[in-house]
């Protein structure tokens, strides 16, 4: 009898096995669909440790006084500033982004931060590395929110070969 329920245990837990591979590959055979793109825009510094603090005041302060209101009419749809904590002796400590429907919404705000003399401050001009890029997505799925203490992880990599010749 043990023999029995033993070999029809078996049978069970293998049909599980059975299902659940072919649900798990089922999944991964599914496409994902492409969204409208996502402009995303990326401003990198690296400052030194002595001035960390200061940098993360403006964020809180100096920053808002721009996005918040781009935000607030639909010119942006997100935006948020990140301390590295992992980074080499020569790599990024901070960066800041705003995300947008449109190239014309990222460039509208970049255009207020030098109107209003951002990028010349005493702050700023203390970093010791600086760079931009804009990034596009087509797929995503962020949510809307604010997070402290978060972890992100970005991957990159190259897709050109994939999209159709008017895919990006």
């Amino acid at each position: 009898m043990n023999r029995s329920v033993c070999r029809v245990m078996m049978g069970v837990a293998g049909l599980a096995v059975l299902g659940m591979t072919a649900t798990l590959a089922g999944a991964q055979t599914d496409e994902v669909k492409e969204k409208p793109p996502l402009y995303r825009y990326v401003s990198y510094w690296t400052f030194p440790r002595a001035h960390w603090a200061d940098v993360d005041k403006d964020n809180a302060t100096g920053n808002q006084k721009i996005l918040a209101p781009a935000l607030a009419d639909g010119t942006l749809v997100g935006y948020g500033d990140d301390e590295n904590q992992v980074h080499s002796a020569e790599g990024i400590t901070h960066d800041n982004w705003w995300q947008a429907n449109s190239i014309a919404g990222l460039m509208k705000v970049l255009e207020a931060f030098h109107k209003g003399s951002g990028s010349s401050s005493p702050l700023l001009v203390s970093s010791t590395k600086h760079w931009d890029q804009i990034y596009i997505s087509r797929f995503y799925n962020w949510k809307a929110g604010s997070w402290k203490g978060a972890w992100r992880v970005l991957a990159f990599g190259n897709i050109t070969n994939r999209l159709p010749p008017n895919g990006i």
